[in-house]
Formats: C-alpha cells, structure tokens, sequence
C-alpha cells in the first residue's frame, strides 16, 4: 500500500464509517492504524479518500445522505422496551406514520418525542428532523414502518428481537453435555469415503441413547464448490446459506428405492470405501466424483406426486437464493470455480446473460437445487432422531466466518460484501502472526440498507433443523479486522459493524426455532462484549486450556462462567492426548510459524501443561506422580471431570479424545504445508477408526460416561 498522512480530516472519515484508527492490541499496548490502511479499508467500502480534496468531499456528501434520507436504512429494537427513531421530512411538513406488523395487523400513533436539532440546508431545502418512538408493546419479528408527507411514501424495515434468548423448554435450567466432531473425518462402513448425514444421525443417537448426550456439535456443513479440486476446509466454503451435498447418504434418498441399476450403486460405494481404506487422507474429489454420478442417476428417477409437490414447496421457500446458488454451480462446472474469471457478462447474478445460461441448462441447475432438497431432508431427519433419543438439543449447527472469494456467496451477495481487503485476526498470544482467512466480509453500511437480510437468511438457515448454532468468531459481529489485500494480516485495522441489529437478528431467529447460540468469544475482545453476550442470553465459549486468571496461572473452575460451552480442546489444537506431549509446539516448530527460538516455546509449554497438572492434583483428580506422555488416558479422564466443576451451562468433548487421537485436524497459518481438514479419524496408534468401531469402544464408553457425570453434577 502506499503512504499516506493521517489528517484529521482522514480520521474523521474513518470514525464516520466505522474504521478504527487505533485499537488496544492482545497485550494492552494502544496501536496507532497506518494512514495507509485507513485509506485501504475506506476503499473497501467505496469511499476512495486518496487526497484531501477528496476527502473534504466525502464528509460533506456522507452529511448530505443522512439528511437525504427519510427514515433509517432499518430500525432495531428490543421487545419490552420503547425505542426511538429519527424522520427527515422539509422542514415544517407534517408527518403521519404508520407501522405494519409481520401478522398483517396496523399500528398508528406513535408518540412524537422532543427534539430541537437545528434544520439542515440540503441544496436549497430546509430538512427537519422529527423523532418518534416505537412502543413497547411490539412482538418480536419483521415489521415495517411506512411515512407518508404528502404524495411522498417512504418505508423500512423494523426489527424487534426478544430482550434475551431463553433456554429452550425442553433443556430447562440443566446442563447438558455433548459431543463435538468433524463429520468428515468420521467414516462408517456404509458411508462413501467420507463421513455422511447418516453418521451423524448414528452419532448421535448412540451418544444419547447410550451416554446422556444432550447434543452434538458439528464442523460447518456448508456446500463447497462442486468442481475439482474441493476445498477441504469446512470454515471457507463457496456458500455459508447452502450446504454440501458431500455430506448426502446416496442411499437414503427415497427415490434410491425405485433406481433399476441398484447394483451398481453399491459397487461404486464399496470401491470408494476399499480407496479410502488403504489411503491417509480423506479424499473429497474421489468421494465426490463417485457419489455425483450415482446421484446424477437417482436425479432421473421419477418423483411421486407427494415427493413433487414437497420440491416445488422448497423451491418456493428459498426462492432467489437457491436459484443463484444453483445457477452458480452450473456456471462453475462450465467455466471453473472462480467467477472472477468467467466472462464479464456472467459475473453478476442478476445479468441477463446469466438468466439466459439458466434457462438453456435448466436441468443442470435444477439437478444443484434438488441436491439442497435432499440435504434439507436428511438433516432434518438427523435432527428429528437426535432430539427422538433423548437428547435435549439434538444438532448444533456451526456457522463459519466467511465464504471464499471466488465462490458462490461471493457471487451472489458482491453487492453487500467488501472487496479489496480480506477478513483475519489480529495477532495474539496463539498466533502471534496474526491470521488471514481470505474472506471477504460484510460491508456494513450495504448490510444495513439491505435491512440485514442477507444476514437473516442466513442464521435462519443454520437453525433451521438444529437445535442450536454455534457462530464462529463472534466477536466479528462488533468488529472485525480487516486486512487490505497485498499486506500482512499485522497491517490491517478494525471495523465495526450495528452489533444490536446483528446480535438482534441472530436472538430473533433462535427465538422463533427454539435453539441455543453459542458464540466462539476467544481471542483479542473487547471486555464488555462478554458482558453484552451474557445478557442477551448467548453462550460463550471456555477452552480449558486458555482459561487463566490475571497472573497467568490456571483459572479455578468454579471462576469460570457459566454462561458458556465449556471444553477441553478445539478443532485449531491437537486432540488432548496430542497436546499433552507437545503436538502444537512440535507441528507450528516443523512448520516454521514460532515467533520465538524453539527450546523457549517448549519451556514455556511445559509449563503451562503442568501448571494444569498441578491444579488437576490440587482438585483430587489426578495423582502426583502420573506421568503425562505415558498415562494420557488418566489425564484426558481428569480433565474432562474437571470441566463438570465448572458451572457452565454446556460441556463438550471431541470425538477424537474420545477414541484417543492425536493428531490436529487444523494448523492455523498454513493451507497445504499441512493436510488440513483432511485427517480421518484415528486412534492413538494413527490406524483409523470407524464409526461402527466407536460404538463398541471401551476407551469411548469410558469417557462419555466421565461426560455424563460432569454434566450431572449440581
């Protein structure tokens, strides 16, 4: 990036749109934001404040827009409380308001409240500001408030959300435990390769049925893009709305009944899982490759009359976005994966180009729709058995960050997401780098004006057959770092976004499904933001090993909160048994990513493994004289009874700890340095282990049972 000044009139553009220019770093120390990211992330958001003429400009027009501007792009408010909001109408006009609620029902008479702002002289007219307040009364949902001057009509969206999310009924006020796993990774006799939805249904009913699990966290279902090589990694798929029909059982599908040529169905499983038996690595194309023709047959089969009228009602229900989703993947199979690179005619949806190729390849883009369809059947009918045996929650959901740049939502949704700069983390005590996720993020203000329903969507999809979500990197619906393009993630700044129309949003949605949030809170936060969560009612997240008091030693359970989803280990460190001997240290060392000599990081490991050691023994779960390398298993046991000490409101623990795995499944930092997201599951001697196999093993009865009881004590 080149240089540029910080002037004051560059500092007052980027505080009008929400740009940091100087934030408190994960040590405490104030960082002062290089004018030339400042002018970098104003780019992003289509503001070019290159020279000070330009920017002069700029604060002038970004004044003009607001006094421009009849009511808010989109008003939030909280069920159980008055809000206010303001109206620009010419100066002396009368103002006569209405509000229309999602039910079909009017409301009038909303109470004008005082207000003595000065009118603004827009070319020419006087503009006045009126404010108004929404009652209390209002129900949670989407509204719309409509204003009438005149001939003039305005209108826009209001969005009241319960003042908190309560517990579902079914969970009341107990603690549940349940398990976290990499779907993926967990193959099964009868799955192709990979692990399916009908993994994750045998998951999870033997985990309640025979352990007391209350739910079962899963790695991002999202869809990937459909043509070769697939992106391994769950937290970048091509669409965040969709999902991936990797993830299908071919023969659950119903019409797998009526296929003439079943054989051949089974044959072309049972090679892909004799592959994917003597590989190291999860192969997705191969997987896909075989599963894709024998869903390209089952596609021509014909439906029943009651299976027909079922896809057209879910056709209807997705509407526009499911078409865009569909269309993308047909143009990606016809012209690559990147829409960057397609021809310019077909890089934005709405092209007539585009609904030209649509309409010549209809049954290539109804065949990406129907795959949705069964995608939607089948995790419904996960959690539908889930929540049948036993548990209280049934799926949680997970909700990456961000989708890939060149994908699906990035097509779709370009006019809402900011280009030129990329979403990441700053640097902190774990990655000390700072991290770049190659994600384009959400335009703030475009989010808004679109009255956040991208966004909506969105959660709303992720709930849709869950009984909970849990959201990725929270903490950037406050604020998120982004990253210019070109630059190192150390270069970037914070952005923040409307976090009580964000946070509404997702308590509104949870509210109507009757689900559980919770929000990955780790890493550099702000100290209220915890706070905020809590009150609102969304979970946070307590990692055992990054749970430390103000002197660095380890926190006391009973210290830790109770408004969280607390557990060992997370899918970015190895598995317990692989952390307690150093795995991290030993990969990020390979790897080149330690910011400090060697021999010092091992030190300092050491001994924060075993000052979590002694406060095991302190407590009267571990023995002093175990050793930690030789008898893992003992400590793997001890820190999970450790979690039930907590008061949390959630306790999860891996699949992998469960079958005693030791190897990571994600190195921050790295993309083919290591094979990411594509470890199968294996036990402690690194030989698979599939999931039939699970279901008989001691070492994971063992464990679930130290679970269950964890989550049974007061």
């Amino acid at each position: 990036m080149p240089a540029a000044e910080r002037t004051a009139s560059l500092i007052d553009l980027a505080t009008r749109y929400g740009v940091a220019t100087e934030y408190d770093d994960w040590t405490g120390r104030r960082v002062t934001v290089p004018g030339a990211t400042l002018v970098a992330a104003l780019a992003a958001l289509g503001v070019p404040a290159t020279t000070e003429d330009e920017r002069a400009e700029l604060i002038a027009d970004h004044e003009r827009a607001h006094w421009a501007r009849s009511l808010p792009p989109a008003i939030v408010a909280r069920a159980g409380s008055a809000t206010s909001f303001w109206v620009h109408v010419t100066h002396g006009d009368p103002v006569g308001l209405w509000l229309r609620l999602e039910d079909g029902s009017v409301r009038t008479g909303l109470r004008q409240l005082e207000n003595n702002r000065a009118p603004f002289d827009l070319e020419g007219r006087l503009i006045g500001e009126a404010t108004f307040e929404l009652p209390d009364d209002l129900p949670v949902g989407y509204h719309r408030l409509h204003l009438q001057v005149g001939a003039f009509d305005a209108a826009t969206t209001v969005i009241v959300s319960p003042a908190r999310i309560e517990p579902p009924a079914r969970l009341g006020q107990h603690r549940a435990w349940g398990l976290s796993t990499q779907l993926y990774s967990v193959r099964s006799e009868r799955s192709w390769g990979i692990g399916d939805l009908s993994d994750l249904t045998d998951l999870a009913v033997w985990s309640a049925g025979q352990h007391g699990a209350g739910f079962i966290l899963v790695n991002p279902l999202h869809a990937a893009a459909p043509t070769p090589p697939m992106e391994p990694s769950p937290y970048l798929p091509t669409s965040r709305r969709f999902g991936n029909p990797l993830y299908l059982r071919v023969e659950a599908v119903p019409e797998f009944a009526y296929l003439r040529h079943r054989g051949r169905v089974r044959k072309a499983q049972a090679r892909v899982q004799a592959r994917a038996a003597r590989a190291e690595r999860i192969d997705r194309d191969r997987a896909w490759d075989a599963k894709r023709a024998a869903l390209e047959s089952l596609y021509l089969v014909p439906f029943s009359r009651g299976r027909e009228l079922a896809y057209q009602a879910f056709c209807r229900r997705e509407g526009t976005p499911l078409d865009d989703f569909a269309t993308w993947c047909a143009l990606s199979e016809r012209y690559g994966g990147d829409w960057r690179r397609w021809p310019a005619e077909l890089r934005h949806p709405r092209n007539e180009a585009v609904a030209a190729f649509a309409a010549e390849n209809a049954p290539a883009v109804d065949f990406h729709r129907w795959l949705q369809w069964l995608l939607d059947e089948q995790l419904a009918a996960a959690q539908a058995s889930a929540v049948g045996a036993g548990m209280a929650l049934g799926v949680m959901t997970d909700l990456a960050v961000g989708v890939d740049p060149a994908g699906a939502d990035a097509w779709a949704l370009q006019d809402v997401l900011a280009l030129g700069v990329t979403a990441g983390a700053p640097p902190d005590e774990f990655n000390q780098l700072g991290q770049d996720w190659s994600q384009p993020p959400w335009r703030p203000d475009r989010l808004a004006e679109a009255a956040y329903e991208p966004f909506r969507a969105l959660v709303a999809a992720a709930l849709r057959h869950a009984g909970g979500v849990r959201i990725d990197h929270i903490i950037g619906l406050f604020r998120l770092w982004w990253i210019p393009e070109g630059v190192a993630p150390t270069d970037g700044t914070y952005v923040r976004y409307d976090h009580e129309a964000m946070i509404g949003i997702v308590a509104l949605e949870a509210h109507r499904a009757g689900a559980i949030v919770v929000g990955e809170d780790l890493g550099t936060v702000e100290p209220w933001v915890r706070d905020y969560l809590r009150d609102r009612g969304l979970l946070g997240t307590s990692i055992l090993w990054f749970e430390s008091g103000p002197d660095g030693a380890p926190l006391p359970a009973e210290q830790w909160r109770q408004a969280c989803l607390s557990a060992v280990t997370t899918h970015d460190l190895p598995p317990t048994a692989g952390y307690l001997v150093g795995e991290h240290v030993r990969l990020r060392d390979e790897l080149g990513l330690l910011t400090r000599p060697a021999d010092e990081e091992w030190a300092a490991d050491r001994a924060h493994r075993d000052a979590w050691l002694a406060e095991l023994v302190r407590v009267g779960l571990l023995a002093a004289d175990v050793d930690p390398e030789v008898d893992r298993d003992q400590v793997v046991i001890a820190l999970h009874r450790y979690l039930g000490r907590s008061p949390s409101r959630l306790l999860a623990m891996s699949l992998a700890d469960a079958v005693g795995e030791t190897r990571t499944q994600n190195q921050p930092g790295t993309s083919d340095e290591y094979p990411n997201w594509r470890v199968p599951l294996a036990g402690p001697d690194g030989r698979p282990v599939l999931l039939d196999a699970v279901f008989d093993d001691a070492r994971a009865a063992a464990l679930c049972d130290v679970m269950r009881a964890a989550a049974e004590l007061p």
